[in-house]
C-alpha cells in the first residue's frame, strides 16, 4: 500500500509529464503481453513522446487542470497514456500501426492540440500527412506559378533572340529582311 506522500509524489509527476502535453491518447492495454508493451514503449519513444500506465483516480487528480479531464469517463479499467507536446499525428501513426499488429490494444479517446477527439477518429487522424509533408506540398504549390512565369518570360526572350539571329543571318546572306 502506498503512503499519502508516495501518492502525492506520483500525482505531481503525472501533472509534470502529462499536464503540459497538448496531445494525449488514452489506451486500454488489457491483453497485451510484456514484450508487446516494451515494443510499444520503444515506438512511442521514437516519436519523441512518452508512455505511462496510470492509476485512474490519481490521473484524474493530477490532470484536473488539463483539457484531458474532459475524458474523465474514459478513465476506467487499465489505462495508459501516450503523450507529447509537439506532433500528435506522428504519435497517432505509431500507435495505430502498433494497434494493427496487436488488436488487443484499444483506444479510449484522444486529445490533439487541446481538442478532445473520439476514439473512432484516431485512425483518420493517423492517415493525415505529417507536418513536413504538408509544408513541402505548400511550397510546391507556391513555387508552381512562379516557375511557370519564369518559363514564359524565358521563352519570350529566347524567341526574340532567335528572331534577331535569323535577321542577322539574312542580312549577311544579302537577302531582304522579312517584315515581322
Amino acid at each position: 500500500m502506498k503512503t499519502r506522500d508516495e501518492k502525492s509524489q506520483e500525482v505531481s509527476e503525472l501533472h509534470e509529464q502529462i499536464g503540459k502535453a497538448s496531445n494525449a491518447f488514452l489506451i486500454d492495454f488489457k491483453g497485451i503481453t510484456v514484450p508487446q508493451v516494451t515494443e510499444l514503449r520503444k515506438q512511442v519513444r521514437d516519436t519523441k513522446s512518452g508512455y505511462v500506465v496510470v492509476k485512474n483516480t490519481l490521473a484524474l487528480i493530477a490532470l484536473k487542470d488539463s483539457p484531458i479531464v474532459a475524458m474523465r469517463e474514459k478513465f476506467t479499467g487499465p489505462t495508459a497514456i501516450a503523450f507529447n507536446a509537439n506532433d500528435g499525428i506522428q504519435l497517432a501513426k505509431a500507435l495505430t500501426k502498433f494497434a494493427k499488429d496487436v488488436p488487443a490494444m484499444q483506444f479510449k479517446g484522444a486529445m490533439l492540440n487541446g481538442q478532445i477527439v473520439p476514439a473512432e477518429q484516431i485512425q483518420t487522424i493517423a492517415s493525415l500527412p505529417s507536418r513536413e509533408e504538408l509544408v513541402s506540398k505548400l511550397l510546391f504549390i507556391l513555387q508552381s506559378p512562379m516557375r511557370g512565369l519564369a518559363t514564359v518570360l524565358q521563352a519570350n526572350i529566347r524567341n526574340l533572340a532567335v528572331v534577331i539571329d535569323q535577321i542577322g543571318k539574312q542580312k549577311q546572306a544579302g537577302e531582304p529582311a522579312a517584315t515581322a
